[in-house]
């Protein structure tokens, strides 16, 4: 299989964004009079679709909506900030790109935030396609985003790869007929990754880059 296009999650994979997701997280909960967690304990929020974690966390489906919202009050201006790419990441992306790979964001993350992230840290140089979450039923799974991807953009899904952190982005590219590479430097681990269907799962950036260009799926 020749890979052309390369998607990739950006919380916990491009970025490390654990401390603005986490913090802002942190404060839904109190506002709501739970308790809150380990900073360690909440680094299930880097990935997943809010409205289901503050769920889990107990937050009341009915406010599920109301407690996402109130997070994007500390995140839209100041968590996103709180913010790194990972080692390694800009070369990732740079060494893919001269080999003429496509590259694009499909991300649960909002877009405009998306966008703001990979500008702030000049990562768009290297991915100017970025697709974010939204709340419209067709974009607010992992699963969709990347959906909403192939099919807006005219991705081939016979020649392209998802890359993420989560078992989140693995079901989200079977979903879609694709296959999806694991990286463990993120949130997720390589037995969540392997077990959710990881075509591989790779500890460095380097490794990631040599397994894309070899094109062994």
């Amino acid at each position: 299989m020749s890979i052309k296009t390369v998607l990739f999650d950006l919380d916990g994979t491009l970025t490390d964004s654990g401390e603005g997701i986490i913090k802002s997280s942190a404060m839904v909960l109190e506002k709501y009079g739970l308790p809150v967690p380990s900073f360690e304990e909440m680094r299930v929020f880097v990935g997943p679709p809010l409205h289901e974690t503050f769920h889990k966390f107990g937050v009341p489906e009915d406010k599920c909506d109301d407690a996402v919202e109130l997070y994007r009050t500390r995140y839209c201006t100041v968590g996103k900030f709180e913010n790194v790419p990972y080692p390694g990441i800009r070369e990732l992306l740079r060494d893919l790109k001269a080999a003429g790979k496509r590259l694009m964001i499909a991300t649960s993350k909002p877009q405009a935030a998306a966008e703001k992230v990979m500008h702030h840290f000049g990562l768009d140089e290297f991915v100017p396609e970025i697709i974010g979450g939204t709340d419209d039923p067709r974009r607010n799974s992992k699963g969709k985003v990347i959906a909403w991807a192939l099919r807006e953009y005219g991705v081939n899904p016979d020649t392209a790869v998802m890359v993420g952190d989560r078992e989140h982005d693995i079901h989200g590219a079977a979903e879609n007929g694709i296959p999806a590479i694991g990286i463990t430097w993120g949130y997720g681990d390589r037995a969540e990754l392997e077990a959710a269907g990881a075509k591989a799962v790779f500890d460095t950036p380097e490794e990631t880059v040599q397994y894309i260009l070899r094109g062994s799926f």
